[in-house]
């Protein structure tokens, strides 16, 4: 009897439950909805102010961009460029004995775009340089033998131009001054002899300069998209698949991509592309202004080291600048419609225009901004140069003759105070090597800079007022 009233007890038990869950699930629709929105997160208010009028995650944010449309149009345009450099060297100490040699072959790889479709392909100078013979492999793995059609050293650009019956993908160049930081973009390379890989980051800077004013003409935009040996002379590209820049250099320690890589804007690897179609030859186009380099002494003690701007220190008396009304001591605040806060956004902006070309140039002067539309010029013989903040000129007949020497260039001022107090280097000096090379003349030095950058010259050698020869090395 007992039994059987334990087993009664637990069917009524079992029957409320069954009756309870049955409610349950068959309420309405509107009512299992109000109880599942019960199960989210519940806010809880801070002491926090948050500025972004959405909710999104920065990971549903990224999750948003779409990058398979600008992969799909670009990974195809990017080429494999390899060149091989042929030299004839001692490979015994036979061969070094009796000073003869054998070839040997070395072999360099990097990237290229394709930027028409029958054939013109932009990469990096360096990737080209001093080659013998150069070979591009599309992605679909044709092989070529391209031809170099003009190269700027100053810039890291070559055009190359392979033949081909059919017609190739390529890409368009678009409005790097249009891009933003903060915007997302895609490097299309061959890193580490892949073929073509394709990497996301964003703009991190603009007007970027690695030599930090040393070498006048850099401007590079900055991104975090992973670049490695191999992506030089690809392609950086927008979300709608444009060329805004091509890609360059890495800051890395180990050789390999830590967060940080350069490229050179599109708006000025498409100016120096047409150059060379068209002059055979870069037009460089000249403001004619000296400005002041930051960080220098006469900057520092005049408290002009912070200004948002170029200063001007001398404005060349033939130059469009000086027709046009620009003053030394004025403050360059704006070229057209793009802003200047230092150097390399201004020389960044000027490597993208020609002799010839009308840019309104905005200055700060005593406390008002004024405007003046300026003529570039023409680049001219190069007859001075300035290096570590000395200023030096073309050795003169005089003193070549009265120091015995065909080569060289005379210091005709320094303001670089560790050079001239420490080392003794006054104006009198005449520079006749720079890293144990000869140097000619102010335009072959200035090639150098432009080339390599002043953070690349390790050795001076000079000439004393007194005909001695001194050799300096910087480490």
């Amino acid at each position: 009897m007992k039994k059987f009233a334990s087993l009664l007890l637990v069917s009524i038990v079992g029957g409320v439950i069954s009756v309870g869950a049955y409610k349950v699930f068959s309420e309405s629709p509107e009512k299992v909805e109000q109880a599942s929105v019960l199960e989210q997160p519940t806010y809880i208010p801070t002491n926090f102010v948050n500025t972004p009028s959405t909710t999104t995650t920065s990971n549903t944010a990224a999750a948003g961009i779409d990058f398979t449309v600008a992969a799909e149009k670009t990974i195809h345009a990017v080429v494999h460029v390899k060149n091989k450099i042929t030299t004839v060297a001692p490979r015994s100490i036979w061969d070094l004995y009796n000073g003869t040699g054998r070839p040997q072959t070395q072999i360099g790889t990097g990237s290229g775009v394709i930027i028409s479709p029958d054939g013109y392909i932009v990469t990096n100078n360096h990737v080209i340089k001093d080659s013998d013979e150069i070979q591009v492999t599309l992605n679909n793995n044709k092989n070529y033998t391209a031809s170099l059609v003009g190269k700027d050293p100053s810039m890291d650009i070559a055009l190359l131009k392979i033949e081909t019956e059919e017609e190739l993908p390529y890409i368009s160049f678009g409005d790097s001054d249009e891009a933003k930081i903060g915007e997302w973009v895609l490097a299309v390379g061959n890193p580490f002899n892949l073929t073509s890989t394709v990497t996301a980051g964003i703009i991190s800077a603009k007007g970027r300069d690695l030599n930090e004013g040393d070498n006048l003409r850099q401007s590079f935009i900055q991104t975090d998209a992973a670049v490695n040996p191999g992506n030089s002379g690809g392609a950086l590209v927008n979300t709608n698949g444009d060329l805004v820049g091509i890609n360059t250099a890495i800051t890395s320690q180990t050789g390999s991509y830590v967060g940080y890589s350069f490229a050179v804007p599109s708006n000025i690897a498409q100016k120096i592309v047409n150059d060379l179609l068209e002059y055979g030859d870069v037009q460089k186009g000249l403001l004619g202004v000296f400005p002041l380099r930051r960080n220098s002494k006469y900057a520092i003690e005049n408290n002009l080291n912070e200004i948002d701007g170029v200063y001007i220190l001398e404005v060349d008396k033939n130059s469009g600048a000086a027709i046009a009304g620009i003053e030394s001591g004025d403050v360059i605040t704006k070229l057209d419609n793009v802003k200047v806060s230092k150097f390399s956004d201004l020389s960044g902006y000027l490597s993208s225009k020609r002799p010839g070309d009308i840019v309104n140039v905005t200055v700060l002067r005593e406390n008002d901004y004024e405007t003046f539309a300026v003529a570039l010029t023409k680049e001219k013989t190069t007859n001075s140069v300035r290096l570590m903040d000395m200023k030096l000129e073309n050795l003169s007949k005089e003193d070549a003759e009265k120091l015995e020497i065909n080569h060289g260039l005379k210091v005709t001022d320094n303001d670089n105070q560790q050079l001239y107090k420490e080392l003794g280097i006054t104006p009198g000096y005449v520079l006749v090597e720079v890293n144990g090379k000869k140097i000619k003349s102010a335009k072959a030095l200035q090639n150098i800079i432009d080339s390599y950058g002043e953070d690349q010259i390790r050795v001076l050698a000079f000439i004393n007022p007194k005909g001695q020869y001194e050799r300096f090395i910087f480490r």
